[in-house]
């Protein structure tokens, strides 16, 4: 299993946010993360992902006990992630967005503060072309190579959700959280979304997706689960998923009888 959690629990004072919840995430597939409002599903992400503590239980990454772990070495571990509410740098450049995802890759690859600021030193020209042109690579992987040198507040919607994935993706997750990416969206918008997260995942990147659109989960999730009250109520097939008695009662509805 690429991550799974063991009887995560989050509490807030007396409020529990998410109770026992064992959850898992297969390697090459795209998982979907499905409940009501107020479920716990982001605070499930947030425990998953380090920007949140979980009061009990476990999370592990590729068999790795990553609980309690900074966001930032989670991420260095490969999972990256998007937000509900999108978290670009508006006053920077499209481009300059995806290089901050680039220079957080290449900090990694060398030991010390001191040798960094060498190499920054001795090869920043180098250095600096390389992460700009990869960094264009992840654009024109998104669609938004030509919006390359454009304010990022100035995107339409769409095209800044798709910022934050390419941001994302620029880490080089092996896994990528993404947190309600079509809220906003329009039907073209959602659509052409659906085919990004289909080809980010035929890249090799597993995916995990909060989601309320329910033709987006079902047809693009290969497993889901379903969180109602902070615990786990179901998971399986979309098929299974659609046709489970608790979650058509919890969650989807029921069409009233005659």
């Amino acid at each position: 299993m690429l991550l799974e959690t063991e009887k995560l629990t989050r509490i807030y004072g007396g409020v529990v946010a998410i109770n026992d919840v064992d959850f898992h995430a297969s390697e090459g597939l795209i998982t979907g993360l499905i409940g009501p409002n107020g479920a716990g599903k982001t605070t499930l992400f947030n425990n998953m992902t380090g920007l949140d503590v979980p009061t009990r239980g476990k999370v592990f990454f590729e068999g790795n006990d990553i609980t309690g772990k900074s966001a930032h070495e989670i991420s260095r571990m490969g999972i990256a992630r998007t937000f509900q509410n999108i978290r670009l740098f508006k006053e920077m450049s499209v481009i300059e967005n995806v290089m901050i995802g680039r220079h957080f890759k290449v900090g990694n690859k060398d030991k010390g503060r001191f040798r960094q600021a060498l190499k920054s030193y001795f090869f920043m020209s180098r250095e600096e072309r390389w992460i700009y042109d990869s960094a264009m690579e992840y654009l024109e992987f998104l669609e938004l190579g030509k919006f390359a040198n454009d304010d990022a507040k100035s995107l339409p919607y769409g095209h800044q959700r798709e910022l934050e994935i390419a941001r994302a993706l620029a880490t080089e997750p092996k896994l990528l959280f993404l947190d309600e990416p079509a809220a906003g969206m329009n039907p073209q918008e959602t659509e052409h979304l659906m085919e990004t997260i289909r080809r980010i995942r035929d890249k090799g990147i597993s995916i995990v997706l909060i989601e309320h659109d329910m033709k987006l989960v079902m047809n693009i999730c290969d497993e889901i689960t379903v969180l109602s009250f902070g615990q786990k109520i179901a998971e399986g097939t979309p098929e299974e998923i659609q046709n489970n008695e608790t979650v058509i009662e919890a969650y989807l509805g029921r069409e009233e009888e005659d």
